[in-house]
Protein backbone atom coordinates (compact mmCIF):
# COMPACT_ATOMS: atom_id res chain seq x y z
CA UNK A 1 0.00 0.00 0.00
CA UNK A 2 1.24 3.04 -1.27
CA UNK A 3 1.48 5.77 1.61
CA UNK A 4 0.65 9.58 0.25
CA UNK A 5 0.93 12.68 2.82
CA UNK A 6 -0.83 15.29 1.65
CA UNK A 7 1.04 18.24 2.51
CA UNK A 8 -0.78 21.30 3.05
CA UNK A 9 -0.44 24.60 0.77
CA UNK A 10 1.10 27.25 3.06
CA UNK A 11 -1.23 29.25 4.20
CA UNK A 12 -1.47 32.64 2.97
CA UNK A 13 -0.43 35.84 5.93
CA UNK A 14 -3.00 38.30 6.53
CA UNK A 15 -1.35 41.73 6.30
CA UNK A 16 -3.07 44.36 8.03
CA UNK A 17 -2.41 47.82 6.94
CA UNK A 18 -0.76 50.23 9.00
CA UNK A 19 -3.87 52.08 10.81
CA UNK A 20 -2.65 55.64 8.93
CA UNK A 21 -3.04 53.78 5.80
CA UNK A 22 -6.70 53.04 6.80
CA UNK A 23 -7.05 56.43 7.61
CA UNK A 24 -6.09 57.66 4.38
CA UNK A 25 -8.56 55.55 2.49
CA UNK A 26 -11.58 56.44 4.55
CA UNK A 27 -10.91 59.91 4.74
CA UNK A 28 -10.70 59.75 0.84
CA UNK A 29 -14.29 57.46 0.82
CA UNK A 30 -15.59 60.02 3.10
CA UNK A 31 -14.35 62.97 0.96
CA UNK A 32 -15.58 61.23 -2.21
CA UNK A 33 -19.26 61.32 -0.57
CA UNK A 34 -19.63 64.23 1.19
CA UNK A 35 -18.07 66.83 -1.45
CA UNK A 36 -20.26 66.67 -3.93
CA UNK A 37 -23.62 66.29 -1.70
CA UNK A 38 -22.17 69.72 -0.12
CA UNK A 39 -21.24 71.14 -3.37
CA UNK A 40 -25.15 70.04 -5.27
CA UNK A 41 -27.52 68.68 -2.99
CA UNK A 42 -27.32 70.54 0.52
CA UNK A 43 -24.75 72.52 2.93
CA UNK A 44 -24.60 73.68 6.65
CA UNK A 45 -25.83 77.49 6.69
CA UNK A 46 -25.69 79.45 10.33
CA UNK A 47 -27.48 82.75 10.48
CA UNK A 48 -25.99 86.13 10.85
CA UNK A 49 -27.36 89.18 12.01
CA UNK A 50 -31.14 90.07 13.01
CA UNK A 51 -33.08 90.62 9.43
CA UNK A 52 -35.34 87.65 9.86
CA UNK A 53 -36.15 87.61 13.88
CA UNK A 54 -38.70 86.57 15.30
CA UNK A 55 -38.30 84.04 12.09
CA UNK A 56 -34.30 82.88 12.66
CA UNK A 57 -32.54 84.46 15.64
CA UNK A 58 -28.73 84.94 15.34
CA UNK A 59 -27.09 82.05 15.39
CA UNK A 60 -29.47 79.56 13.90
CA UNK A 61 -28.04 76.72 12.27
CA UNK A 62 -29.97 75.91 9.24
CA UNK A 63 -29.28 72.92 6.23
CA UNK A 64 -29.74 74.17 2.74
CA UNK A 65 -31.67 72.73 -0.30
CA UNK A 66 -29.61 73.28 -3.00
CA UNK A 67 -31.36 71.26 -5.69
CA UNK A 68 -34.67 71.43 -5.71
CA UNK A 69 -34.55 75.05 -7.07
CA UNK A 70 -32.88 73.17 -10.01
CA UNK A 71 -35.96 71.64 -10.68
CA UNK A 72 -38.60 73.85 -9.43
CA UNK A 73 -39.09 77.89 -9.15
CA UNK A 74 -39.04 79.64 -5.65
CA UNK A 75 -42.36 80.59 -4.78
CA UNK A 76 -43.71 83.31 -2.69
CA UNK A 77 -42.76 82.67 0.78
CA UNK A 78 -40.32 80.56 1.06
CA UNK A 79 -37.16 81.41 2.82
CA UNK A 80 -34.06 81.17 0.45
CA UNK A 81 -30.19 81.61 0.65
CA UNK A 82 -28.59 83.83 -1.76
CA UNK A 83 -25.32 85.07 -2.84
CA UNK A 84 -25.59 89.04 -2.32
CA UNK A 85 -25.85 90.58 -5.88
CA UNK A 86 -22.98 94.20 -4.70
CA UNK A 87 -20.81 90.95 -3.29
CA UNK A 88 -21.00 87.79 -4.20
CA UNK A 89 -18.76 86.17 -1.26
CA UNK A 90 -21.50 86.82 1.07
CA UNK A 91 -24.50 85.33 1.96
CA UNK A 92 -28.21 86.13 2.80
CA UNK A 93 -31.20 84.83 4.32
CA UNK A 94 -34.23 86.78 2.95
CA UNK A 95 -38.31 85.67 2.21
CA UNK A 96 -39.20 85.71 -0.94
CA UNK A 97 -42.09 88.82 -2.05
CA UNK A 98 -41.71 89.12 -5.45
CA UNK A 99 -41.87 86.51 -8.49
CA UNK A 100 -40.48 87.22 -11.99
CA UNK A 101 -42.44 89.53 -13.82
CA UNK A 102 -44.92 90.80 -11.09
CA UNK A 103 -44.84 94.62 -9.77
CA UNK A 104 -44.01 94.88 -5.88
CA UNK A 105 -45.84 98.25 -4.36
CA UNK A 106 -44.49 99.46 -0.79
CA UNK A 107 -47.08 101.73 0.52
CA UNK A 108 -45.88 102.34 4.41
CA UNK A 109 -46.06 98.81 6.20
CA UNK A 110 -48.35 97.39 2.85
CA UNK A 111 -46.68 94.83 0.01
CA UNK A 112 -48.90 94.91 -2.83
CA UNK A 113 -48.50 92.69 -5.68
CA UNK A 114 -49.72 93.49 -9.16
CA UNK A 115 -49.71 90.30 -12.15
CA UNK A 116 -51.72 88.94 -14.39
CA UNK A 117 -53.82 87.21 -11.73
CA UNK A 118 -54.41 90.85 -9.84
CA UNK A 119 -53.68 93.50 -12.34
CA UNK A 120 -54.86 95.77 -9.95
CA UNK A 121 -52.76 94.76 -7.35
CA UNK A 122 -53.14 92.96 -3.97
CA UNK A 123 -51.98 93.81 -0.89
CA UNK A 124 -49.86 90.73 0.69
CA UNK A 125 -50.07 88.49 3.67
CA UNK A 126 -47.38 88.79 5.99
CA UNK A 127 -48.18 87.14 9.21
CA UNK A 128 -43.74 87.02 9.71
CA UNK A 129 -43.52 90.52 9.96
CA UNK A 130 -43.50 91.37 13.58
CA UNK A 131 -40.91 94.58 13.06
CA UNK A 132 -42.43 96.57 10.10
CA UNK A 133 -41.18 99.45 8.66
CA UNK A 134 -42.11 102.44 6.45
CA UNK A 135 -41.13 102.32 2.84
CA UNK A 136 -43.00 104.02 -0.35
CA UNK A 137 -41.53 101.92 -3.35
CA UNK A 138 -42.66 100.55 -7.04
CA UNK A 139 -40.34 98.19 -8.83
CA UNK A 140 -41.01 95.82 -12.53
CA UNK A 141 -39.36 92.75 -12.20
CA UNK A 142 -37.49 91.28 -15.21
CA UNK A 143 -38.35 87.27 -15.82
CA UNK A 144 -35.34 86.67 -13.92
CA UNK A 145 -35.62 88.65 -11.11
CA UNK A 146 -37.20 87.98 -7.50
CA UNK A 147 -38.34 90.69 -4.92
CA UNK A 148 -36.48 89.84 -1.33
CA UNK A 149 -37.47 90.95 1.88
CA UNK A 150 -36.37 90.35 5.94
CA UNK A 151 -39.23 89.66 8.10
CA UNK A 152 -37.51 92.01 10.67
CA UNK A 153 -37.75 95.20 7.82
CA UNK A 154 -36.83 98.05 10.49
CA UNK A 155 -33.00 95.86 9.93
CA UNK A 156 -32.64 94.09 6.94
CA UNK A 157 -30.65 94.81 4.03
CA UNK A 158 -32.96 93.87 1.22
CA UNK A 159 -33.92 94.60 -2.41
CA UNK A 160 -35.69 97.74 -0.97
CA UNK A 161 -32.07 99.08 -0.50
CA UNK A 162 -29.99 96.87 -3.04
CA UNK A 163 -32.51 96.37 -5.55
CA UNK A 164 -34.35 92.65 -7.23
CA UNK A 165 -31.98 89.87 -6.47
CA UNK A 166 -31.10 88.41 -10.01
CA UNK A 167 -32.04 84.47 -10.22
CA UNK A 168 -28.32 83.02 -10.96
CA UNK A 169 -27.44 84.04 -7.24
CA UNK A 170 -29.25 82.07 -5.72
CA UNK A 171 -28.54 78.85 -3.69
CA UNK A 172 -31.06 77.26 -1.84
CA UNK A 173 -33.69 77.23 0.71
CA UNK A 174 -33.97 77.05 4.00
CA UNK A 175 -34.68 72.78 4.48
CA UNK A 176 -33.93 72.41 7.93
CA UNK A 177 -33.61 74.01 11.11
CA UNK A 178 -30.96 72.01 13.51
CA UNK A 179 -30.26 74.60 15.75
CA UNK A 180 -31.86 75.35 18.26
CA UNK A 181 -32.84 71.46 19.05
CA UNK A 182 -36.31 73.41 20.44
CA UNK A 183 -36.73 74.81 17.19
CA UNK A 184 -35.91 71.75 15.01
CA UNK A 185 -38.19 71.80 11.73
CA UNK A 186 -38.88 71.43 8.05
CA UNK A 187 -38.89 74.40 6.09
CA UNK A 188 -38.72 76.62 8.90
CA UNK A 189 -40.64 79.82 8.03
CA UNK A 190 -41.65 79.05 4.74
CA UNK A 191 -45.45 80.11 4.17
CA UNK A 192 -47.41 80.06 1.17
CA UNK A 193 -49.94 83.18 1.00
Amino acid sequence: MDNQINIPKPIKKFTKEHPLQELLKFAAIAILIVIPIRIFIAQPFIVNGNSMVPTFQDGNYLIVDEISYRFEEPERGDVIIFRYPNDPSKFFIKRVIGLPSETIRIDGSKVFIKNEKTPDGEELYEPYVVYPSENHMEVKLTDDQYFVMGDNRSQSSDSRTWGPMPKKFLVGQAFIRLLPFSELGYLPGSIKP
